[in-house]
């Protein structure tokens, strides 16, 4: 049973295949235990679809973390088999929106921690209201919160109204997304319900997949696709009855308020350098054209300036051994010591 964040995290994991020059395509991804269509239990990772269609070999990596004996966590990633030796994805996909469902053969620890499928919220969306605030999990720019691989928990909060799959397969998140993010779990956990005063629990409100950009000017807002087609997804990863993927299509092509509002929405998932699963720095911010100018002109008098005082430096430090040449005196700690 999921009762905190904690179990979300548990269950939670990067996804990443090298690229060229050294660098690693890097997304999210998070495990649900459903069940196939005999009934049969199974565990099935859940990403955005670009997230794999943006990672050209057969295999990829998929960060387990392990706990040993003394009670330390290690980053274990594992290899991932994404597509068949003819190339072809082994992943299913949902014909209109960008989810995306992986049958793997989980550790037993990971297959324990997976989220109950019965955790997605309803396909009617739920009672999401504008302001609601939502956690998100993910690896921005393949930064993990530490060493062992952890993703890391931020939050933001509903900026779109009505929240319903059946008016627009997205909703938008207030919320600044970066390359990495792409495929994680978006949920809720301190919601009161509106029938009652007790806290409900944790429940996937539906998965991050792309940013809202104007031109050069990110607006720091997410797009999240509702939990509907994570549902629909695993039911036809499962082989369950549909009712046709024109019906699909039909529903996740409704215009989104989105559609209108991001001009080139550009792929949440590019190429970054880490190094296993160590915090890497962030790359530069897009600089709209008109602040490009201003830019340049402030690095270089910011070279000048450490130019400048470099030499100051060195002229200090030689007129100090102008004025007083004894040989310097080496420093030792109380005991004497050096």
């Amino acid at each position: 049973m999921l009762d905190t964040p904690v179990d979300i995290i548990q269950a939670t994991v990067q996804l990443e295949q090298p690229s060229a020059e050294g660098q690693r395509t890097i997304g999210t991804g998070f495990l649900i235990s459903a069940a196939s269509a005999d009934g049969t239990p199974t565990i099935v990772l859940v990403t955005a679809n670009h997230v794999l269609a943006k990672m050209p070999a057969a295999e990829a990596r998929i960060g387990y973390r392990s706990l040993g004996a003394d009670g330390t966590w290690r980053y274990a990633p594992a290899p991932l088999k994404i597509r068949d030796p003819d190339g072809q994805p082994l992943w299913t996909r949902h014909p209109g929106q960008d989810v995306a469902v992986l049958k793997i053969v989980a550790p037993p620890e990971y297959a324990r921690a997976a989220i109950p499928s019965g955790y997605l919220a309803p396909k009617t969306g739920g009672d999401l209201a504008p302001g609601d605030e939502l956690m998100v999990l993910g690896f921005p720019r393949g930064v993990a919160a530490n060493n062992a691989g952890f993703p890391i928990l931020r939050s933001g909060r509903v900026a779109s109204y009505p929240v319903s799959p059946d008016v627009a397969p997205t909703f938008l998140l207030d919320f600044a997304v970066f390359p990495g993010n792409s495929g994680g779990p978006v949920f809720i956990t301190s919601h009161l319900s509106r029938a009652s005063s007790a806290p409900g629990k944790p429940r996937i409100a539906g998965l991050l997949v792309q940013q809202v950009q104007l031109e050069d000017e990110r607006l720091e807002i997410g797009i999240v696709t509702h939990a509907r087609y994570i549902r629909e997804t695993i039911e036809l990863a499962a082989g369950a009855p549909q009712p046709g993927d024109s019906t699909m299509i039909a529903r996740a092509d409704q215009a989104a308020p989105v559609r209108t509002a991001a001009a080139t929405p550009p792929p949440a998932v590019e190429p970054v350098e880490v190094r296993g699963a160590r915090p890497a720095a962030e790359g530069p911010e897009p600089v709209p054209a008109w602040r490009r100018p201003f830019v340049t002109l402030g690095e270089g008098v910011a070279k000048v300036r450490k130019a400048a005082a470099g030499l100051l430096r060195k002229v200090g430090g030689g007129l100090a051994d102008w004025i007083d040449p004894a040989p310097a005196v080496r420093r030792t700690d109380a005991a004497g010591r050096a």
